[in-house]
Parts: C-alpha cells; structure tokens; sequence
C-alpha cells in the first residue's frame, strides 16, 4: 500500500475483511513484514487487550496492566534511531466506533502500515488515513464468482441463471457466498433457490447456511451482520431513530427514495413513535423535527447501511435489497402493515399535484412500485390505499398508454381477488382500466367494458348515483371515440336530463355532461353547435365556480377550438391569446395546459394564415416540451409532428417529409408500431410523399397505412375512414379517376351509414366525388353535384366556414373547366371578398384564391389582366411563404405564361430561364413542376423565334 494507514470502508457483507485477510497473508508470505498483528477492534476495550498481548509477545512486557502494555506497544512499534527497524502491519478489522481508536491509533512510521476495515464513514475516521470504498460486485464478476464455487463442488448451472441469481442477491459477496453453499449442502437447482428467494414466506435465514456451516470461515449471516451495524446505528444521535427510519427506506426502492419522502410529516410520527414511553399518551412524545430527521439518515449513512447524497433530492437515499428484506422480515404482521402504510402516506404528502419534474415523478413511481411489491396485502386494507391510484396517474401524465392500461389491468384483478368484485375500489380500478383501455387505442373494447360495468354499478348503486352516472358518461364517449358519434350525442343529451334532474343545473357533473354533449356536437360535424354549446357553458362555469377554476378555463380552451373548426381562425386565435394569458398568471409558464393552449394557438395561427408565426411557435414549444419532458414524451413528439406539418406549409413537402420521417423512426422506438400516433405521422408521411410529386408512391403508403389501421382501429374507427378517403384522393391524382370515384363512392355508403348524411366528412366526400368525376372528364356533372353541395353545406355549416369555402372554389374552378370562363373569374373574384373578410390578406387560402382569379382572368381573354393580377400577387407569396416555397415558385411560372399570352414572348422566355434555376434546386430535376417549365420554356422560344421570322 502506497499510504502508510488505509480504510477499507463499506456495508456488512462486501467483503472487507477478507480482503484485508487476503493483504496481510501475501505481505507475510512474500516477507514483506516482520510482525503482523490482527485486532477484531469491535471495542475500545478489545483493542487494548490485543496491544498488551502483542506487547508481551514482542517485547516480554507484564500484562497485568493492559493499558499500560499497550502504550508501551505502541512506543515500541515508533521508528528509532540505531534500532534495526521492524516492518510491522495492524489490521484494526471492523472498527465499530471512531471514539475507541482515541489515542489508539499506531505511530506513523516508515517501516509499518495499519489497515482499518469498517462500516463507519465518520470524518473522524478519514482524518487518519486514506478511505478505499469497497462495493459489491460487478454484475459479471459476481456470476464469475458463483460459476466458480459452484463448479469447485462439481455444480453446472446455467449462466442465465447464475447471472439472475447474482441480481436476485443485489451482487453482495457474503449473500453469494453463503447462497454457493446453501445450494451445494441442500442440492437445490438454482431455478428452484430463485423461486424460494422469491417467496415472500420463506425468510432470509432459512435460505442461507446455518451459522455453524458458514462457508470460508466467515463469522455472521447477512442478517446478523446488518442487525449489528442498525444497532450501532441506532445509538448515534439523534439516538433511537435510525432503526425507525430504516423500517420506512426498507419499503421503498432500493435504487434510490427521494429524501422529502423520508423528512415528511408521516414519516416523522413514525419515527416519534420509537421515542415514545410505553404508557404514555401519544400527545405526549416529542415530534422529531426534519433536522433530526435527517439526522438519523445520516447514523444510517455513517454505518454504511445507506447511501444518503443529498445533492442528488430525488435519490437521496439508496439501501441495498438485503439490508431492506433483514430489516422487514423480522417485522410482525401488525408492524409490516404500519411501516407500509407509512411509507404510502409519505409518498403521497411528497408527490406533486402537477410533475413538473419528471426525473421526479419516474423515481416516485418507482417507489410507489416497490412499496406495492414489498407491503403485500397491506395497502389494500381495509381499502386500497390512495398512493396505488396517484401511481397510475403518474403513469398516465407520463404518456405511456399501454403502460398505463396495463398498470390499470394489475390493480382491477388484485382489488377484485382481494376486495372483492362488488367493492368500491374494484369498481373504480375497473372504470380506469377501461378508459385507458381506449386511450392506448381500443376505444371499442372500452365502451365494452364500460357497459359491463354500468350494468354492476346499476345493480350495486342504483340509477341516481354518481358513479353510476360517470359510467354512462365514459360508455357513451367511448362509443363516440368508436366511430358513432351520432349516437353520443343521443346519448349525452339522455344523460343531460337524467342529471338535470337528480343533481340540477350548477352541479359539476351537470356540466360536465353539458361539455361533453357540446364536444361530441361538433365531432358530430356540428362545429357552431359545438361553438355555442361552449359559449354558453363558459359563462355558466364562470358563474359558478370562477374565472380561475380550471374547468372554466377548459371551457374556454374548447370554445375557442370550436369556433376555429366552424370557420372562424381568427376568432380561434384571439380566444387561446386571452386563455393564454390566463393560465399563465394562474398555472405557471410550465403547467402542462398552459403547454396544450400554446399548442391550439400556434396550430390556429397556421391556419388563419400565418404558418411562419406557428412555425416560430411550435419551434419555442419544441425547446420547452423538451426541457420539461425529454425527448420521447408523446407530447414532445406530437410537437415534432406539429411543427413538421408548419415546415409544410413554408418550406414545402420535401423537407416537411424528411421531417416526418426522422419524427416516425423515433415514435416507433419509443411508442411501437401500432400506436395511434405513430400511425399519424405514417398518414402525413403517405400524403408528404404525394405532396412531393410522388402520387404513386402515397398510394402505396395509405394502402399499407389502412391495412394497419384496419387491424389496429377496425373498419368504423375514424381514422380507418379517414385513410380510406385519403388513399381515394391519391389513386384519383395517381391518375385512376375510375378507382377514384369508386374508392369515394364506398366510403360514402359507411359514412352515410355512421355519421348521417350532414356530417361534415359524408359532406367532404360528396365533394371529393364530385371533382373525381370531373377529373375522368365530366366537368358539367360536377358543377351540377358541387352547387347541389353546396346547397347543403351553407345550411349546416353557415356561410363562412372553411369547407363552404374550399367547395365554393372548387365549383368556380370546374365552372371554367366547363368551358365558363368568365363564370369563373366572377365566382373567384367574389370568393376573394369573402375570404378577405373572413381569413385575412395573408392566409394561404386567400393567396391561392387570388391565383386562381389571375388565371381565370387571363383564360376568359383578359391577358393583361391576368399579368397584373399575377404581378400584384408575387410580392405578397414572396413576403408570406418566402422565394423558395412551391406556390411562389409557381405564381413566377404563372406569370411568365400570361406574360407570353399577352404579347411579351421576350419576357415569357426571361422569367422562365430565370425560374428554371431555382425550381432545380428546390424541386429537383425530376419533379412535374421543373419539367411543366422546360417544356414552357422551350415553347416560348420556339414562339420567339417563329415571331422574329415572320418579322
């Protein structure tokens, strides 16, 4: 050893002593001491006694004065001068207490070392020497370890199994050790060992050799060894805590209990109770502070018998598992309960309401974890314990669906095995399980569960209550999220006099039922019925619990997206603006819904027109969900998703669609195939492709996209039929009009079927019929269908909304197809007004609009015009989308074509050679738009050419 005194520090059962044993035999084998002497230094007294011993040995001194023998010892063992020097090593094993080495410690000498092995980490004890931290194992030496014993009593066992074994005993040597014999002496098979270690009736010593066989000479069991050390820790102050507070680390995670946990106020009346006088009143013993609190961590620290790091709150403490199955075994049935319970109700004084933290929240759930591992049937008595259900809310803030459902499955089956089926809390882990059910994607296997427990709640509670009530409620949202939204709206309106009658108007649940009634109208396709359901329930939630209760404030959020879906982006935009500033003054910048309102408010932003504003917001977003989430929360990636869809609408569908793609490697990474979002960004991927020239290509995408959807959703799911009317669109633009028309055709037989004939997707389809048909040549037919259409749109959705919009520019622009022109320019030019008004200058809708009046101009024989219009527009596509998005690119080649038409063959052929260049390198060479300009501008050349010579 390099220094002349070293500490060998560590928990009972790693294994000091034997390799201070194994240091002191290879000094004296190899002469590299003279004199070697081995104190068992558990007492003050016991090192005394060794030094007079060694001093009679050495030196012939009397031994009737110990004290004195060993002073004079330890004179002797001092270097000096003319006295042929004695190389000499003291091993001080198991040091119990710093204060017994005072005045004690051998001399520094060049000629002797001392070696002190101990569990204690005192400063007292490093101010005398350097401290080595002796571990357990490695996981790979410590299978080594087991392989190696075994096979010197000619035992084989597979490396699997050892390799489990070795984590099974936490990778301790003295549990190895004595587990290598065990199964030598009783002939067990590993498998069989692991099985009975599992078990929660076998105890610990009844798995490891009996104290008299111990295996290479060592002194104690593992339990015995930690039971010494939580005695000595027990007297170190704050005195008569450690072994209490060691009860509670003993029911929690091994890998690391968040410090606040064990200084709660549960925590501390437990820790009271060791103080207490038998007799005495509970009033009477005196409340332990957070400082004695964590005084009494500290004895355990001090003993090695934790690892307490303050600097790391949230896994402040770590204990190894055996030293936690030594400290619970022993418990009573009585007393295992209550240390259970308090660590229960710990965790629940120290979660936060919202995680913030999640670094926080994995190590709570953690300990929720193996607290409902460790406590058995304690948390569920007399009824489940309240830590059992923040777990799973935890889980599910987390965003992991299936984990969630799974969690969910656990707790119904053991409530219902222990609780019974008929108890409250079997009913209620039931109801969970099902709604997590449908949100990790089975929204037809919850309204199934849901209906078997309405029908148990009816039986056990009766109609008027509550939770009867909340059970028709989740049974008719899940039968909307299965694809029937028509009947959840039947059925919310049902349940709305059924609560306006036992209840009345203001109770919460009322409302409740009032928002989920005026959700499902608009999913229904009644998005100003949806609007208005939600202006009137903000008030209403106003009046009655606050403009700051979060209700209100969801109210509120849905109000506004409402009146975006029914048309009204604008509107949209200003109602999140004010929410925004709300949540932030009431949650906090952090809080997850304030988070969720930025989100609606950069999404309506893009779609009143102002993609780069959203896609500056979904940036700042982006960087926030990542600081509060990390990179594979669903929220995080859904706003990866959000903002590659803004990057669609300002940089084009190339890079929007390498965007997606990186975006679905990592969601089938972290959420698997079948997740519904991963099965969205697969759909934005499919129509990327086609967006990107590639028309053939999305076809073959939504095609395996609806295979997958179909065996994820089912045939009805919305999603399914939204892929169907997709993959429709694409075969249409591929160039099957006939596929088209038939794939469309199908799709609206279902959802005249599931929706009704005015939801607005039955109403979209009809209108993707339609401009099929004119696509396979049918122009006046599908005049004729889009004004029929449109009939029916301004009665249900009202004049302005967006979809009246996009089929009144449809039927402008077939009604030029149709050979009417000049109808067309009149119906563009009137659209223009409207989406003026009702979208603003700058929205994408409203560019385009003006495009398609420019051109319709210039084919109803107005050139110049169309010139004009076009020159006028330019400017305003280069301010919004800036010079490289596709439609600026093709506003240039657009005007350079009626620059020809109205006489300027020269500056036609300019502005095509200068466009050429760009479309390269931006669409690439291959792309239908840089091939639409070299055929234009070989034709305007010819046109020059053929103009010069006729000249």
């Amino acid at each position: 050893m390099a220094a002349r005194c070293q500490l060998l520090v560590g928990m009972g059962g790693v294994g000091k002593t034997q390799l201070a044993a194994d240091y002191a035999r290879r000094a004296w084998q190899l002469r590299q001491i003279d004199l070697l002497v081995w104190i068992t230094a558990a007492t003050r007294q016991a090192v005394i006694d060794a030094y007079a011993k060694a001093g009679a040995d050495v030196q012939g001194a009397d031994t009737a004065d110990p004290h004195r023998g060993a002073t004079e010892f330890l004179a002797w063992l001092e270097a000096k001068p003319g006295v042929a020097p004695c190389r000499w090593l003291i091993v001080l094993d198991d040091v119990a207490d710093p204060g017994d080495l005072t005045g004690l410690w051998p001399p520094a000498s060049p000629y002797g070392r001392t070696l002190v092995t101990t569990r204690r980490r005192d400063a007292a004890l490093s101010r005398h020497g350097r401290a080595l931290a002796v571990g357990v194992f490695t996981p790979d030496d410590a299978t080594a370890y087991l392989a190696e014993v075994l096979a010197g009593a000619g035992r084989h066992e597979p490396p699997a199994q050892l390799a489990a074994l070795s984590d099974d005993l936490g990778y301790l040597p003295l549990a190895l050790s004595q587990a290598a014999a065990y199964l030598t002496d009783s002939d067990l098979d590993c498998v069989t060992y692991r099985r009975m270690l599992a078990d929660r009736i076998s105890r610990l010593p009844d798995l490891l050799p009996e104290y008299h066989t111990l295996p290479d000479e060592q002194g104690a069991t593992v339990a015995a060894a930690f039971s010494l050390s939580i005695e000595r820790a027990d007297r170190l102050r704050p005195a008569g805590l450690a072994q209490s507070m060691l009860q509670i680390a003993s029911m929690l995670d091994p890998n690391g209990i968040p410090q606040d946990v064990l200084t709660s106020e549960p925590a501390r009346i437990h820790l009271a109770r060791s103080r207490a006088v038998p007799g005495t009143r509970n009033g009477d013993t005196p409340a332990v502070t957070e400082d004695e609190a964590v005084g009494a961590l500290r004895a355990l620290h001090r003993l090695s018998l934790i690892d307490h790091t303050p600097s790391t709150p949230h896994q402040a403490v770590r204990v190894h598992q055996l030293i936690q199955r030594a400290v619970r075994e022993p418990l009573l049935h009585e007393q295992l309960g209550h240390c259970a319970r308090t660590a229960a109700d710990s965790l629940i004084a120290t979660w936060p309401d919202v995680e913030g933290d999640m670094d926080l929240a994995q190590a709570m759930r953690a300990n929720a974890s193996s607290l409902a591992n460790y406590a058995g049937e304690a948390l569920y008595r007399p009824a489940a314990h309240p830590v059992l259900h923040r777990a799973g809310t935890s889980l599910a803030d987390s965003g992991q669906k299936t984990a969630t459902r799974d969690y969910y499955q656990h707790l119904a089956t053991t409530t219902q095995r222990l609780l019974g089926a008929d108890h409250r809390d079997t009913l209620a882990a039931r109801s969970e399980l099902a709604s997590w059910q449908g949100r990790a994607g089975d929204p037809s296997g919850a309204a199934a569960a849901f209906e078997l427990l309405l029908a148990d709640r009816l039986r056990i509670l009766g109609p008027d209550h509550p939770d009867t009530m909340t059970s028709r409620q989740e049974l008719t949202w899940w039968r909307g999220e299965a694809g029937d939204p028509a009947a959840a709206v039947t059925a919310f309106e049902e349940l709305l006099a059924d609560r306006l009658h036992v209840l009345g108007p203001d109770h919460p649940d009322t409302l409740t039922t009032r928002h989920n009634l005026a959700w499902w109208r608009g999913v229904a396709g009644d998005a100003a019925g949806a609007a208005a359901g939600f202006e009137q329930l903000s008030a209403d939630r106003l009046r009655i619990q606050g403009p700051d209760h979060s209700d209100t404030l969801h109210a509120r959020r849905n109000l506004a997206w409402w009146r975006g879906t029914a048309g009204d982006a604008a509107g949209a935009v200003a109602g999140f603006e004010e929410l925004l500033a709300d949540q932030l003054r009431v949650l906090g910048a952090d809080h997850r819904d304030t988070l969720d309102t930025r989100r609606n408010l950069a999404w309506w932003r893009r779609e009143a027109g102002d993609p780069a504003a959203a896609m500056a917001a979904f940036e700042r977003l982006l960087a926030d969900r990542l600081r509060l989430l990390g990179p594979d929360h669903p929220r995080t990636l859904d706003t990866r998703r959000e903002l590659a869809w803004c990057r669609a609408a300002t940089a084009g569908a190339t890079e929007a669609l390498a965007a997606f793609e990186e975006l679905l490697t990592e969601q089938l990474r972290v959420l698997g195939a079948d997740h519904r979002d991963t099965l969205d960004t697969r759909y934005h991927i499919a129509w990327r492709r086609g967006m990107a020239g590639d028309a053939a290509g999305a076809v073959a995408a939504f095609e395996e996209l609806l295979a997958d959807r179909l065996s994820a959703l089912g045939a009805d799911h919305h999603d399914t039929l939204d892929t169907r009317g997709r993959l429709a669109w694409w075969r249409g633009t591929a160039g099957d009009a006939a596929g088209a028309v038939a794939g469309f055709e199908e799709l609206l037989a279902d959802q005249l079927r599931l929706l009704g004939a005015d939801h607005i997707d039955t109403l979209n389809t009809r209108r993707e019929i339609a401009v099929c048909r004119g696509d396979a040549g049918d122009a006046a037919g599908t005049v004729a269908s889009l004004e029929e259409l449109l009939t029916d749109q301004l009665r249900v959705l009202g004049a302005d909304h967006s979809n009246v919009l996009d089929t009144r520019r449809y039927l402008a622009w077939w009604r030029g197809m149709a050979g009417d022109a000049a109808g067309a320019a009149a119906d563009f030019a009137e659209l223009v007004v409207v989406e003026l008004r009702v979208l603003g200058a700058d929205h994408a809708e409203t560019l385009d609009t003006r495009h398609d009046l420019a051109w319709w101009r210039g084919r109803a024989g107005d050139a110049a015009g169309a010139v004009a219009a076009f020159e006028e527009l330019l400017p305003d596509r280069l301010r919004v989308m800036g010079a490289d998005h596709p439609d600026t690119l093709r506003a240039r080649h657009d005007l350079a074509w009626w620059r020809g038409r109205a006489g300027d063959v020269a500056g036609a052929v300019a502005d095509l050679e200068e466009l050429l260049p760009d479309q390269l390198r931006v669409l690439g060479a291959d792309h239908r738009h840089t091939l639409g300009t070299r055929r234009d501008l070989s034709w305007w050349r010819d046109m020059g050419e053929e103009h010069s010579t006729s000249r």
